[in-house]
């Protein structure tokens, strides 16, 4: 399973947080929560993953973060 970071955010205009998946482009979703819209992400990648692999199309890894002492 391939993991992707996140960002979350509060949108006021449409009352929901957002999460959106950088690497993976147009790949965003929502929710009332912060939990529902990070649940809603998952569901949205997994979906994202699937569609790229049936066209055969380029799956970006994740880049994940560095970490420094």
């Amino acid at each position: 399973m391939l993991k992707y970071d996140i960002n979350l955010s509060w949108s006021m205009a449409d009352s929901a947080y957002l999460a959106e998946v950088p690497v993976l482009a147009g790949c965003m979703a929502d929710g009332a929560t912060y939990q529902e819209a990070l649940a809603n992400a998952q569901i949205v990648i997994d979906d994202w993953i699937e569609t790229a692999f049936h066209a055969k199309r380029y799956i970006p890894e994740s880049k994940g973060r560095l970490a420094y002492a």
